[in-house]
């Protein structure tokens, strides 16, 4: 993953290569029926896989969504034709142990655990493991799980140094995410007027598609 700048793309850690392209095409389609991408990864996998990951404004992401997503982007793809072999297209939620894409990510999950790589040495590492304690405007602060005798407990990432971070799943996780996922749910179907489900639906959720 790269940092590199696209228009209209809010996320600073970004794709490069043929991913980049591919996120160049679905990117606009998403917006137009009200997700956001967070991630687009085409890997060997069963022959050849594109992964596209995607939540809508409020973070949710349903099977159905993900059925709505693959029928937008599948034309787009089909007219581009940015990958030259046949390929299997899987289009899913974030799930709970997500990738951490955006200022507001790091701000949405502050007091979780995560891991982190950098593209440039941050305090004499490239790799973090640690609580996200504060999402600032330009960087992000991490306690350190273990810090290591002499390193101080806490470093602040630049956010146009990180490479990838994961939340990392752990009870309060998992907590976390139902709870969030279940009042998202709940303001969605009051704002279409619909009756709430008593049970929050699986937070990982995805469809796949042959091309």
């Amino acid at each position: 993953m790269t940092a590199t700048a696209s228009e209209g793309d809010d996320r600073i850690i970004r794709e490069s290569g043929i991913d980049a392209r591919i996120a160049l095409i679905v990117q606009p389609v998403l917006r137009a029926i009200g997700f956001r991408l967070v991630r687009v990864h085409l890997s060997g996998q069963n022959g050849l896989t594109l992964q596209i990951m995607a939540e809508r404004e409020d973070g949710t992401m349903t099977v159905e969504d993900c059925e709505e997503v693959s029928r937008a982007v599948s034309p787009a793809l089909d007219v581009d034709d940015p990958i030259e072999k046949a390929y299997h297209l899987e289009v899913s939620s974030p799930g709970i142990d997500r990738p951490l894409v955006r200022k507001s990510d790091f701000a949405t999950w502050t007091g979780h655990l995560v891991k982190m790589e950098t593209s440039i040495v941050v305090a004499d590492r490239k790799r973090f493991k640690g609580k996200i304690v504060e999402a600032g405007e330009n960087d992000v602060l991490i306690e350190r799980d273990k810090a290591a005798y002499g390193e101080e407990p806490t470093v602040r990432v630049p956010y146009d140094a990180i490479a990838e971070t994961r939340l990392i799943l752990t009870d309060d996780l998992i907590r976390d995410a139902l709870s969030k996922d279940n009042r998202a749910r709940k303001e969605a179907k009051k704002r279409r007027g619909e009756p709430e489900d008593e049970a929050p639906e699986g937070a990982e959720n995805e469809t796949e598609q042959e091309m």
